[in-house]
């Protein structure tokens, strides 16, 4: 026969897994309503197959610059993020220039014409990308000047020039320089591959994502090392500037990916906000990269949801129906800045809010213990066993609502039991009391071992300590002391047990 505790443990089993299957069933039943929803929603503005492309096509783009943003934020180097894709500019527009030259001189077909370019502009990216990189430490060394101030010196005179190259070329060679800010992903999805519906930058920005994601399945090791510390690295034979500079190289080659699709300068939010939004969720590499993906992917839904439907919305309450819709691009960007936003807030651990309630949780939970501890000290003196609200509030030196919370809080849990508008200590409430006095007690028995104090010095400090000292702290105190009966105002240490 099973023993009692087996029975317990089994029936644990069933009653955690029957809670893991409620769960489950109530998250999908809640996805798929969320589905449904989201497609009367979508049948609602007119959802059709191009959104669907368009959304894919940016989605592929944002995860792709997601992956090597991940290590830029890593590394506290996003500002070279931003740098690169104004960097990489010039050798773009170098390498259009010289395709479309070589076209003109007969070099290159027309057939043959689209491949050679998008070739040409990876090679031009790659070369400035790592130019880019070498040029900012030159700067930082024989400038003597700071990092941020060669990255700023190098980035916007490289950005300049690729400007000033489109406004000299401009008339001879159709460069639009708002397709090279903004982006051109509207029109873009219409240029589909041969005999199907699928867009060349989808193509482009797909292949580019899964050699992103090869290169860091390959290279996870030493991505990782490099990224946390570069030192360490190369003692472990990692030679961390090379990573440095290949990361670099992969990200302007990321950046022409996305050029035609979101833009030179909106490419930016796509590069840096998925990976930041994740490091606000996560401080695990490999959780942070597929939260990066995941965001990055949900920016261009709502990116492109939101272009064609808010305007319109707003708009037309403001008096001008003429406005319609807006740049994808542009409110990607606003959708990453605001999944962003809401990270910020409510992130389990670095949203404001979060902290916020943390500290409110925390603060409820030591004047929670601060009334325990007061109620048993009332019963040694034998004053009184029972205290009621206010006189809480007075002996406490708290508010009356924060106590008022703390004490229904210690009822409901069964720690204090209610006698009209009174409140006494329960048998468990006792127990839990007795462990805290205990703690106090002890921290100032080993106060004053260890250092020359007043016995008035020592009660404000063990006030504080005496709610983070656990079981294991409290046994390695009372085997720290000689005698663990009193306290040092003459006052019974009470038993760990009993």
């Amino acid at each position: 026969m099973n023993s009692p505790a087996t029975l317990n443990s089994i029936d644990s089993t069933r009653r955690s897994a029957a809670g893991r299957y409620v769960v489950a069933t109530l998250s999908l039943g809640a996805c798929l309503a969320l589905a449904m929803l989201l497609r009367k929603a979508l049948n609602v503005c007119g959802w059709d197959a191009y959104d669907t492309w368009t959304v894919v096509t940016a989605a592929l783009a944002a995860m792709a610059c997601s992956l090597p943003g991940v290590f830029l934020v890593m590394r506290r180097q996003s500002m070279m993020g931003d740098a690169l894709a104004h960097t990489t500019l010039p050798g773009i527009v170098v390498a259009f220039l010289l395709a479309h030259s070589l076209q003109q001189a007969g070099w290159i077909s027309s057939a043959t014409y689209d491949s050679w370019r998008h070739a040409a502009m990876f090679i031009g990216a790659l070369v400035i990308g790592v130019v880019s990189a070498v040029l900012t430490e030159w700067v930082q060394k024989l400038g003597r000047v700071e990092a941020s101030a060669a990255l700023g010196v190098v980035f916007t005179t490289l950005f300049a020039v690729g400007l000033l190259l489109i406004r000299l070329k401009a008339d001879q060679v159709h460069i639009d320089p708002d397709c090279v800010l903004y982006g051109i992903i509207e029109t873009t999805v219409m240029d589909t591959v041969p005999n199907t519906q699928i867009p060349r930058a989808a193509v482009v920005n797909g292949l580019v994502l899964l050699a992103n994601l090869l290169l860091v399945t390959l290279f996870f090791k030493e991505l990782r090392i490099s990224a946390f510390d570069a030192a360490i690295s190369t003692t472990m034979g990692i030679n961390s500037h090379a990573m440095h500079y290949a990361l670099m190289a992969v990200t302007a080659a990321t950046l022409v990916s996305a050029f035609e699709s979101v833009g030179s300068i909106l490419v930016i939010a796509m590069l840096i906000a998925p990976a930041a939004t994740a490091h606000l969720l996560t401080d695990r590499l490999d959780r942070l990269i597929a939260i990066s993906l995941a965001v990055a992917a949900l920016s261009a839904f709502l990116g492109h949801l939101s272009a064609i439907t808010l305007p319109s919305i707003v708009f037309t309450r403001l008096g001008y129906p003429e406005v319609v819709d807006t740049s994808t691009a542009g409110m990607m960007a606003v959708a990453a800045g605001g999944l962003f936003t809401i990270a910020a807030m409510f992130g389990p651990r670095y949203g404001v809010i979060s902290k916020v309630l943390d500290q409110a949780r925390l603060s409820r939970s030591i004047i929670a213990e601060d009334i325990l501890g007061l109620l048993y000290r009332m019963e040694e003196e034998s004053d009184a066993t029972a205290l009621a609200l206010n006189q809480l509030t007075a002996m406490i030196g708290t508010r009356t609502w924060p106590t008022y919370l703390a004490a229904r809080g210690l009822a409901a849990s069964g720690d204090v039991a209610v006698r009209g508008s009174s409140y006494e200590l329960s048998p468990p409430g006792r127990e839990r009391a007795k462990r805290l006095v205990r703690a106090h007690r002890l921290w100032e028995s080993y106060m004053a071992k260890h250092f020359d104090l007043p016995a008035d010095h020592l009660h404000e400090s063990a006030a504080r300590v005496e709610h983070f000292l656990g079981a294991e702290l409290r046994e390695e105190l009372a085997a720290e002391l000689e005698d663990t009966a009193e306290d040092p105002h003459g006052r019974e240490i009470p038993p760990e047990q009993g």
